[in-house]
């Protein structure tokens, strides 16, 4: 580690070697192992160790680079000048020793004979200039001409006294070296000098060349030293994490801290075996020697079982191990999982204060774990038998071995219990099936002394913990009591079911396979379990007894039995849902000429509300249809009526408003096969052809009744003999499970499948494809169409002229001969005579004259006015206005009905 000046170096941990820092130490991000830009990162913020050590090392090699560049430099500059003055010297020594310098000197003209030779020197040696001088320093040779004849520049007094002068000077041609040397003459006097110089830059010019490949090998040098360096911190940053020594010294000083502070043991083992670290905690619980690092873990005194798993390094948790007298439980890791070194870390925890609290511990998250699932499990549905069997089955096996519940009679019927009464076994749940305790459904009726007599009179629970020393409870039953007994029952809890006020009955838990009996604090258990059942059972009565109710209103308001008409052949089925009673209905209303409606409605919503809706409704209907009204009239005015009571219910304070209601009116008339169709929101009917192929006619779609504003339209069908017309709820097609248009696929498969089918087969064929509580209300109706054929039906028309009258009465008469109906021949002239009179003196024509023979024989008078006639009683002196009532009493049904061209008047009587 570095030591900073100004900081003293971390304390090692005591007792133990120097520990790896923590695997993610706080304040700094961890650099990668491959990110080399990380540790150049960490390296120029410098607070790391890491980073402080690749700045000195990369510092250092740069100096070292430096150094050596400079010191090459350096070099070469002086090999320069020992060169340039070696050959200085050489050439001056030379040429002033060569044969003929001497005698040049001594002629009249030097400069001719000696500037040839020296500039021919000049060439051959590389130097830049050979000069001769005599001994005032006067020039007779020179490079350049025009400088022979004056002084020499440099030191010649040295020369003339027999030396040789080597000096540095910068000429003008640049930083040179030049030599002086003597001519002497053979009795050594001096007689001239020579200087020989050569430039610096000429001789160092292969020196200069080579400094580039020297700068680029000490850049090679600097960048290996430096990618060097960078592995090396890369290195040293991974194993400090990032830390500075401040930073790396407060961490191990918390690390010993915290490792001898906590109160579990922890030892760190090599891979070699040998025990690295043991904190305060370690040593005390397998009481260590105070030298026992370094040594091997089987040489510490422990037990062959935990020594052998701390040297075998394997991964281990919680195991226990008995060591001396403490239980300890043992977690082991390996320390090379990341690329750690080998070794293991092991922690120590004593579990032998813990084993008794966590027993207790244990028991009581039992106990809210099922309280918790009482919660959910209990009150999953509405039904009383349901709710006792769930807390039958939630009590056993996790609380008792057996539990039964009793209740009183009116509670399994939604009433309030009646004490003193019997109770009813309701819910029995054991872990074995063959108790001797009362079965299921049996009445049973406890004696006074016995336990569960005494919780139903005072409202209190009852523990008996030993069975067999309990004489009241034996009182019960002494046959049945020792059967009991001898199966091996011999604790129980009675606790009374409780909700308000009420006692509902009792719940009972036995215990036969645990020995030891029931205690105060599973007493407090069983109550709270109990309470919350109690609650639900309570629930479920209410809901019981209001379904009760509402089926008994929805069952008094659907038709019970259908009304006598020969147009259709009708079968229908109602289901009830599995929430509860709705508001789905159906009704079949006879109208006059022998035809027949069919209307389908549902009101949406379960409950009273939507059974007495739906009872109105259909009161309604009835009386719209004795008006004998279009259906898209009729439907108009049931709009009106259903937004009427939606006003009136919510000017009332809490009522509950008509949230939505549809309807569907079919008019059927058997003469002329035809069907007018009308419907407020409701799904189209479906229609089954003789051949067997089925439809669904587009039946314009009206907007739900109470809506208002939009009129309704009608579709007019033409239905073959033996068409099966089928009306129904959406309750048949529609779901949470699939929605309308994949249900009347499947009710159109349905259909298909029965050609020629009854409807009676049709509804069950149908139906067949439900559940058996479907989750809403489903109404069906399968109408047979039947034709009224022409041998049945007799019509006229009937001239405006009052002597008319008597042809139609002889028609009349003469078509009841052909029915055999001789009988009504004279009340029926009676009845056609006043009608037609009535029709030719107060309406407009033509007039027409239908008989038609169905179950009773009607007669029809149609004309082109719309006024009706009313029945009054005439007075003594009329002579007029007795007609109708003529008709009124010889009719069993008559009426008006109107028509778009006009009305007609009928009357119906009955077949003898």
């Amino acid at each position: 580690m570095v030591r900073l000046p100004g900081r003293s170096a971390p304390r090692p941990p005591r007792a133990f070697g120097h520990p790896r820092a923590p695997h993610r130490p706080p304040r700094r991000a961890r650099a990668s192992g491959g990110d080399r830009s990380g540790v150049l990162r960490s390296a120029a913020t410098g607070r790391s160790v890491a980073g402080q050590v690749f700045l000195l090392q990369v510092v250092i090699v740069l100096l070292l680079v430096v150094a050596a560049v400079v010191a090459q430099v350096l070099q070469v500059r002086h090999d320069t000048d020992v060169e340039a003055g070696n050959r200085s010297l050489a050439v001056a020594q030379t040429f002033a020793n060569a044969p003929g310098t001497r005698e040049a000197l001594r002629s009249a003209d030097p400069t001719a004979v000696l500037q040839p030779r020296a500039e021919a020197v000049r060439k051959a040696t590389g130097v830049d200039f050979v000069v001769v001088m005599n001994t005032e320093g006067v020039r007779y040779t020179h490079p350049k001409p025009d400088r022979i004849g004056k002084r020499f520049v440099g030191t010649i007094a040295p020369a003339l006294a027999g030396r040789t002068v080597t000096e540095h000077i910068t000429g003008t041609i640049g930083p040179l070296v030049q030599v002086v040397v003597p001519v002497r003459d053979p009795a050594g006097k001096v007689v001239g000098l020579v200087s020989a110089g050569i430039t610096t830059a000429h001789v160092g010019g292969t020196a200069d060349r080579q400094l580039p490949l020297l700068l680029a090998a000490a850049a090679a040098a600097l960048a290996l030293a430096t990618a060097g360096t960078a592995l090396v911190s890369r290195r040293l940053l991974r194993q400090t994490h990032g830390l500075g020594p401040y930073e790396m010294t407060r961490m191990y000083e918390h690390h010993d801290a915290v490792l001898h502070a906590v109160r579990e043991g922890v030892l760190i083992v090599g891979g070699d075996g040998r025990l690295l670290l043991a904190n305060d905690e370690a040593h005390r619980l397998l009481d260590l020697p105070a030298d026992a690092e370094r040594r091997h873990v089987l040489q510490l005194g422990l037990d062959d079982e935990t020594a052998d798993l701390l040297a075998s390094g394997r991964i281990a948790t919680d195991e226990v191990h008995l060591v001396k007298d403490r239980l300890l439980a043992i977690n082991q890791r390996p320390t090379d999982l990341r690329g750690g070194p080998a070794g293991s870390v092991t922690t120590l925890r004593d579990s032998t204060e813990l084993r008794a609290l966590s027993g207790r511990a244990e028991v009581a998250r039992e106990r809210l774990n099922m309280l918790y699932d009482a919660g959910v499990t209990i009150g999953t549905s509405l039904d009383v038998a349901r709710t006792a069997e769930e807390l039958a089955s939630l009590a056993v096996p996790r609380f008792a071995d057996f539990a039964t519940v009793d209740l009183f009679d009116p509670v399994l019927n939604g009433e309030e219990p009646r004490p003193g009464t019997a109770l009813r076994r309701t819910a029995c749940a054991g872990v074995r099936e063959d108790s001797p305790l009362y079965p299921l459904g049996e009445r049973i009726r406890f004696v006074p002394t016995s336990p569960q007599a005494r919780a139903l009179t005072t409202g209190q629970s009852v523990v008996v913990e030993r069975l067999r020393e309990a004489p009241g409870w034996r009182a019960q039953d002494l046959e049945r009591t020792d059967q009991v007994l001898d199966y091996g029952i011999h604790s129980l809890i009675t606790v009374p079911l409780r909700a308000g006020s009420l006692v509902l009955g009792l719940a009972n838990f036995w215990r036969a396979e645990k020995p030891q009996p029931f205690d105060a604090e599973e007493v407090s258990l069983a109550e709270e379990l109990v309470a919350r059942a109690a609650v639900s059972i309570d629930n479920a009565r209410r809901y019981t007894r209001e379904h009760s109710m509402a089926v008994t209103l929805q069952r008094s308001l659907l038709p019970r039995s259908l009304p006598e008409q020969g147009a259709l052949e009708i079968a229908y089925r109602y289901l009830p849902a599995q929430a509860g009673v709705g508001g789905d209905w159906f009704d079949v209303l006879p109208l006059s000429g022998a035809r027949v409606a069919l209307v389908v409605g549902d009101v949406v919503g379960h409950g009273l509300h939507a059974a007495a809706t739906m009872g109105r409704l259909r009161t309604a209907v009835h009386n719209f249809s004795a008006l004998d009204l279009p259906p898209d009239e009729l439907l108009g005015l049931l709009d009106e009526l259903v937004g009427r009571l939606d006003q009136d219910e919510t000017a009332v304070a809490g009522g509950a408003v008509v949230t939505g209601a549809t309807c569907l009116y079919a008019i059927y008339d058997p003469v002329s096969r035809r069907c007018t169709v009308a419907r407020a929101g409701h799904p189209p009917p479906a229609l089954v052809h003789p051949d067997g192929t089925v439809e669904f006619p587009d039946v314009p779609a009206g907007p739900p009744l109470g809506l208002g504003g939009l009129p309704f339209e009608t579709e007019e069908l033409e239905l073959a003999e033996g068409s099966r017309l089928v009306l129904y709820t959406d309750g048949l097609v529609e779901d949470r499970e699939r929605d309308i248009d994949e249900g009347l696929g499947l009710l159109g498969d349905a259909l298909r499948r029965t050609p020629g089918a009854s409807p009676e087969e049709t509804c069950r064929a149908v139906l067949d494809r439900l559940p058996a509580r479907p989750s809403d209300d489903v109404a069906l109706i399968v109408a047979r169409t039947r034709v009224l054929g022409g041998d049945r039906v007799a019509q006229w028309q009937v001239p405006t002229d009052p002597a008319a009258v008597s042809h139609v009465r002889s028609s009349v008469t003469r078509r009841l001969a052909d029915w055999g109906l001789e009988e009504l021949a004279f009340t029926t002239e009676l009845i056609l005579s006043e009608l037609v009179t009535n029709a030719i003196r107060y309406g407009r024509g033509p007039i027409a004259v239908r008989l038609l023979r169905d179950r009773a024989l009607i007669c029809e008078v149609s004309d082109r006015s719309t006024t009706s006639p009313h029945l009054r009683y005439a007075a003594s002196t009329d002579e007029g206005g007795r007609g109708l009532f003529l008709v009124a009493q010889l009719a069993e049904r008559w009426g008006t009905r109107y028509t778009p061209h006009g009305k007609v008047i009928w009357a119906e009587q009955p077949l003898p």
